[in-house]
């Protein structure tokens, strides 16, 4: 690992290591699924709703403006995170931060005010829980990145 002293900042650079960018396109699929899924859930048509068992349509049906809202944050604020990251822009850290506050709203709904583990069952946590993980992981990746100089 090299380390130059940047003349305009006056901080320790730490050169950026070669996983960075690897990691930072991976977490742009990522998004770009989450954004996906958003999709296919808004443009959900009242003929697929009636397809899904009566449970399922009541879950879909029941959820609230602002978890639909924070599910969108989430995912976009996500993808523009990840741009951010891949175009070495601190941005990043800000858009991580927001797509983390629309992943823990959509979240509490899904686990506390919502009965989507009793209607989907236990194994319907395992994503979400990625998701959160996840979440956190790239708002600690882009700070790291911020603090460390890999982000203008």
């Amino acid at each position: 690992m090299t380390e130059q002293v940047t003349k305009e900042t006056s901080f320790v650079k730490i050169a950026m290591p070669s996983w960075f960018k690897g990691v930072a396109i991976i977490a742009l699929i990522w998004n770009i699924f989450g954004v996906l899924a958003f999709m296919g859930q808004m443009m959900i048509t009242p003929e697929m709703l009636a397809e899904l068992p009566v449970a399922q349509q009541e879950l879909y049906t029941s959820t609230p403006e602002w978890a639909k809202a924070a599910f969108a944050i989430a995912v976009f604020s996500g993808v523009l995170g990840s741009l951010s990251l891949l175009l070495k822009k601190a941005v990043a850290v800000p858009m991580f931060i927001a797509s983390l506050v629309g992943v823990v709203v959509q979240m509490f709904h899904a686990f506390f005010l919502s009965k989507s583990i009793e209607v989907l069952g236990l194994n319907s946590v395992i994503m979400p829980v990625m998701v959160i993980l996840l979440a956190f992981y790239l708002v600690w990746l882009s700070k790291k990145a911020q603090v460390n100089g890999w982000l203008s």
